[in-house]
Formats: structure tokens, sequence, C-alpha cells
């Protein structure tokens, strides 16, 4: 009787259960097993469009930053800017006391002028001096030499017919040789006026500028940095004045890693960001690239211009963003959710025939939810992207929508959060 009931009980047991001495159980037992069968959402291997980026972090730069000093001495009148004054190239900066530059001015003027009279010009008119023989001392030379000269030839025919004495012809061809050095002499006292011509105007041009530059201008464009001067203050030549810094554009400087020097090339896009305004984003152009690289560091400088016609950047911000260097198309990658991470080792469960099969990836750039596959896809692989903590190679699996997932079934209950709690995210 015992032995009849004992067969009946182990008859009535479900297909696939042991007794409590252990043993594989049926149903849901532990994971890959035989008779499991996991639902899970799948998604096909894609082919996008990869920008290629490399990393960068620099300090923003005036690109033209200019010390201003004044180039006469003087006591400072009028400083009408202050710290942070925008200026555009040829504004005021300082103005000194022009009296005593006017003054020698008005000095450098007479002695010109003096000159200019001598020599017969009217600077009104025309600033050339005229020819030697337009100059009164020399035509008046030029006349007495030509009276002697007659003078001479006909003391000479007289003398030759014995009509004049020895010392009367001896008298004109004196006189003659008087008026020729006369005449000489004169054409020489021009050239030396010309070139003293020269030097008064030189000595005039100076005095102007002089009395110009006690107006002191800003040769750029930009924001004073630094004022340097106080009005009352008495200067010597080449004191600083003031600082002026160009705010737009700016210079990104940066230095790349040598690994990089093939990518690089003018006119590459970048973009960053600074802390002052965290969450915006900015851009600019690489402009230039240095050609050799640091032997220390192992980079190369790279150096992009920003526009900044809103002023919101400052020279001495620090930088960090990328230069986008190129693109890549027809470039594998999958979705995010069909890729599981354990101890730095990244796969995916490519369904085959019902089951599911782990493989293996390398893994690229991420890209608006997706993940470039370098290595492991061949790319026409039909991939899981939910429940896999529940899949192993060789378990069954079924292909639901959506909608079904964790629709009622244990078979359905390990949800994408249960995916991402097997590893770390990628």
């Amino acid at each position: 009787m015992l032995a009849a009931a004992l067969l009946v009980s182990a008859c009535d047991k479900a297909p696939g259960e042991q007794s409590a001495g252990g043993g594989r159980a049926g149903g849901r037992g532990g994971r890959g097993g035989r008779g499991q069968t996991v639902a899970t959402e799948v998604t096909a291997v894609r082919r996008i469009t990869v920008q290629r980026e490399v990393d960068l972090s620099g300090t923003l730069l005036s690109p033209d930053q200019a010390r201003v000093s004044s180039e006469v001495a003087g006591i400072v009148r009028d400083v009408p800017v202050q710290l942070g004054t925008e200026i555009r190239a040829g504004d005021l900066l300082v103005r000194l006391e022009p009296r005593e530059l006017q003054l020698a001015l008005d000095r450098a003027e007479g002695q010109l002028g003096q000159i200019e009279a001598q020599l017969g010009i009217d600077r009104a008119q025309d600033r050339r001096p005229p020819s030697a023989d337009q100059i009164a001392s020399v035509r008046q030379a030029m006349a007495n030499r030509d009276e002697a000269r007659n003078t001479f030839t006909r003391a000479q025919q007289l003398h030759d017919r014995g009509l004049m004495s020895q010392v009367d012809y001896d008298t004109a061809e004196t006189r003659l040789k008087v008026a020729d050095a006369n005449y000489q002499a004169a054409v020489d006292n021009v050239q030396a006026l010309k070139a003293t011509l020269q030097d008064r105007r030189a000595a005039f041009e100076l005095a102007q500028k002089k009395v110009a530059d006690a107006a002191i201008r800003a040769p750029v464009s930009g924001a004073v940095s630094e004022r340097l001067v106080q009005p009352g203050e008495f200067i010597r030549e080449n004191t600083p004045v003031a600082t002026i810094v160009q705010l737009s554009p700016l210079k990104l400087r940066t230095a790349i890693q040598e690994k990089h020097a093939g990518l690089i090339r003018p006119g590459q896009v970048v973009t960053f960001s600074v802390e002052a305004f965290p969450g915006r984003a900015f851009a600019g152009t690489v402009a230039y690239v240095s050609p050799a690289v640091d032997q220390a560091t192992r980079t190369f400088a790279v150096e992009a211009l920003v526009d900044n016609a809103d002023r919101v950047l400052k020279p001495g911000f620090f930088a960090k963003g990328v230069v986008r260097t190129h693109r890549d198309e027809n470039v594998l990658a999958v979705p995010e959710d069909a890729i599981s991470t354990l101890a730095g080792v990244s796969t995916v469960y490519a369904i085959e025939g019902g089951k599911a099969r782990q493989q293996q990836v390398t893994l690229g750039a991420r890209q608006e939810g997706l993940v470039e596959i370098t290595g492991g896809l061949k790319g026409d692989e039909t991939l899981a992207t939910t429940n896999l903590s529940q899949l192993a190679t060789g378990v069954a699996v079924r292909i639901t929508a959506p909608d079904e997932e964790g629709a009622g079934g244990a078979a359905t209950s390990g949800s994408r959060e249960g995916r991402r709690g097997s590893g770390p995210q990628p």
C-alpha cells in the first residue's frame, strides 16, 4: 500500500520538477534555464553620421592689447576715459596742456618763413623751391657777370689795337673774374638755403606733431583695462597712460596632444563653455596652428578666434570644449538600451532563431542616445533592448512590442531598470 501511494505521488508532479532532494526546478528557475522564455523588445543596428571631436581646454586672450604711452612731456589736463570704457581707434584717452608745445610750433614756423622768403617760396601756392636762376640774388650776380664779360670783351678789342693801356685791360679782366666768383657764390648760397629749408621744414613738422601728440588717442579699438594717470599730473615722454584690450574677437589659446596633429587645421569649428555661464555654448574657428610640438608636454599650440560682439566673454576666462575635426558616414551604432556593461566589458544580445547570443562589442562615440560600435558587429544583427539581465547565450526569447512590456507575467517582469542594474551605465 505505501509503495503504491509513493508512486502515485511522483506521477502527479509537474514535468521537470524534482523532489526535495534538489535538482532543476521547472518554470522560471535559474538564469539560462532551458525552459525559460524571456520577453524582450528588439532593435536593428543603425548606420549614422558621426561628428568627430578632439577635446580642448585653454584660456581666452585679447588678440590685440596696447599699452599706450605719451610721446611728449607735459601736464595732464583731462582724462575722459574710465576703467572699462569701450573706445574706438582714434578716441581721446588723455589730453596734455599744449601751451608750451604751441609756442615751439610758432617759433619753428617763423624760422621756416625766413628761409622761404629768401628763396621766394609762396607756401600757399607751391612748396617746391625755384631753380637757382629764378632767385633774385642769383639773377643779380648773373647780370653783373654778363656786364663784366661784355666790358672785358670790348677792352680786349681795344687793347689788341693798341687803344687801351695794359692797366685798364687788366682792370676789366679782374672785374670779370670777380663777377664770375660772385655768381658762383650766389648759386652756392642758394643750394645752402635749400638744404636749410629741408631742415626748417622737418623742425616745423616735428613741432606740429608734438602739438597733435598732446591729445593722446587710442591706437586700437577695445576697452580700457588700466587708467594710469590723473588730471594735474606731470608726465614725461614715454610714460604709460592707459592699457587697451580688444574684446571682439577674442583668441582662445589651447594645447592639443600630438597624436591629433594630423586632424587639426585652420577653419575648423570650436565649441566650448566657461564657468561664468554654465550651460551656455560658445563657438569659434581655428585660426592658427603651431608647426612644432613642445617636447616637454608633447602638445602643440592652437589658437581659435571667437566672436564676442555682445561682450559676454572676458579675456582670462578658462574655456573647455572640443574641436570638430571631421564627419564619418555610414557608422554602425546601436541604442544605449541595447548595451550591457559589467566590469568595463560591454556586450549586446543578438537574437538569432528565437534565441539570444551574447556578443562582446567595442564602443566608440556617443551621439543622441546612440553609441558607435567600432568592433563586434557586422551590421545586420537584431539586438535585444529590454530584460538584458535575464538573457544569456541560448536563452529563448519572445519579441514583444513596447506597450506589452510588464503587462503581467513573470517573463516580462525584468524591465529596463533591471537591465541597468546589471552594471555601470554606458
